[in-house]
């Protein structure tokens, strides 16, 4: 078996999935060569973590990613980095012969994508983005029953995010706190939504009308709690003790090690105040957005929820589909987690004139709902598994996820609505799965295999 030599730039902690992967359950027939960051103490910390099974990789500064990528000669980078960053390393390695695998979101604004599309066309290598929600059992059965057409052709759906105050306000702390990093939510965690609403559609969006602002992590809002005075930053902070929003990295020994331990090389803080005046992102954000064959999506994501999870609605000339999620049903006080607890996943499908149904739902194991798993093994094992649900996005998905929130934030910007188009020009399709839309069979597991063991629900659903 050919041997794929593998890079990586970013090596925070994201970089961990990747890298135990490789040095894993995947480690034959693949070497990790290099280890790029402009911290050269997690450069040296992920270099440490797959030592035993790749001793040979080289860190190296991020000031020299060509000197890595020519010396160490690549056939694929792993890109990890900051979302302002992504473009300039995908298209240095493309021109320098590599194959990309980069985290969501792709880029930030469309003028990326564009310049991205057109070194991935003139290098002949190939850009992977790595949309991991796609793979999770449950989302990958709901792309089944979407492809169906058991509810006829989509007209409108209902999509409603969720984060909660431990997830939700980790995004105020961080780099993401700034839209000239990330293109704010809209872009930097939004981009898995809309992609996914694209693929169970299998059709593109047309245009976006958007509202945002910030409502609740606002230095007014800290100032309400009673919690003054407070720092820059969690450590340190008179207020901590007090804080339903702390980050305590010294009870966090992963994060301690990762951040804290290697602040000293580069000045950054993990744990900055989630009500800074210096955040510039909405934690409150709502679209409309068109979509071809007049499909209408109305969506909404808050960052300061009770609880974690979303549901979707998908109404058909047909009947109805909803699938819903619940993550994490609360967080404690102290901004801790419960005990693990499973996550919930619903989908019940209700033909016209019929009661709702609910199926019987595949359970994932691992991060975002099984699909890290799901994705890293098609990632890097040797299968001769096919792609029927489309469900790796190149860099056209890439560009298509990124375009509402780029359209989004434009339209918020101005009180207009923004077509696509102006921002990604005339951009190349991506390939979906077609969903039916006339499928006129009775409604039974003989037509529908996914309705076996389905239960009918006699007191509905609203």
């Amino acid at each position: 078996m050919a041997e794929t030599r593998y890079a990586l730039v970013g090596c925070g902690h994201r970089a961990k999935t990747y890298l135990d992967a490789l040095a894993g359950p995947y480690s034959t027939g693949a070497r990790v060569v290099g280890l790029c960051d402009s911290n050269p103490g997690r450069a040296e910390m992920a270099r440490a973590r797959i030592a035993a099974r790749f001793p040979d990789a080289a860190c190296y500064h991020s000031d020299h990613f060509d000197r890595m990528i020519s010396e160490r000669s690549p056939d694929c980078l792993l890109i990890m980095v900051p979302d302002l960053l992504h473009e300039q390393y995908i298209c240095r390695a493309l021109e320098a012969g590599c194959d990309i695998i980069v985290e969501k979101p792709m880029a930030i604004d469309g003028q990326s994508c564009i310049r991205i599309a057109d070194t991935e066309r003139r290098t002949g290598k190939r850009v992977t983005v790595t949309m991991n929600y796609r793979f999770s059992p449950v989302r990958t059965l709901l792309k089944r029953v979407l492809m169906s057409g058991i509810a006829g052709a989509i007209t409108s759906v209902q999509f409603e995010w969720r984060l909660d105050t431990y997830h939700g306000a980790d995004y105020f702390r961080r780099w993401h706190r700034r839209i000239a990093n990330t293109g704010s939510l809209f872009v930097h965690k939004a981009s898995h939504h809309f992609d996914l609403v694209n693929w169970w559609l299998g059709a593109l969006p047309t245009k976006v009308y958007a509202k945002g602002a910030r409502q609740f992590y606002r230095p007014e809002a800290a100032d309400a709690l009673g919690l003054t005075p407070r720092g820059e930053r969690c450590t340190g902070c008179p207020a901590l003790a007090r804080c339903n929003f702390r980050l305590d990295l010294s009870r966090k020994d992963y994060l301690r090690s990762v951040y804290s331990e290697h602040e000293h090389h580069d000045g950054y803080f993990r744990d900055r105040c989630v009500f800074s005046p210096e955040i510039d992102i909405p934690d409150t954000m709502n679209a409309v957005i068109d979509y071809e064959h007049g499909t209408v999506l109305n969506y909404s994501l808050l960052a300061y929820a009770p609880v974690e999870g979303y549901r979707i609605e998908f109404e058909g000339t047909r009947g109805r589909i909803i699938h819903t999620n619940v993550e994490r049903p609360w967080v404690y006080p102290d901004g801790n987690l419960p005990p693990e607890v499973d996550e919930v996943n619903d989908i019940v499908v209700q033909p016209l004139f019929q009661k709702p149904l609910r199926l019987r739902v595949p359970t994932g194991k691992g991060l975002h709902s099984g699909g890290d798993n799901v994705m890293l093994d098609r990632l890097f094992a040797e299968s001769d598994v096919g792609d029927p649900y489309r469900q790796f996005a190149d860099s056209r998905a890439g560009a298509y996820s990124i375009a509402v929130g780029v359209a989004a934030n434009r339209s918020i910007a101005t009180g207009k609505a923004v077509d696509i188009e102006d921002v990604l020009g005339a951009f190349a399709r991506p390939e979906y799965s077609a969903n039916a839309v006339n499928n006129s069979a009775a409604i039974d597991a003989e037509h529908y295999p996914f309705l076996a063991g389905a239960t009918a629900i006699d007191e509905g659903i609203a």
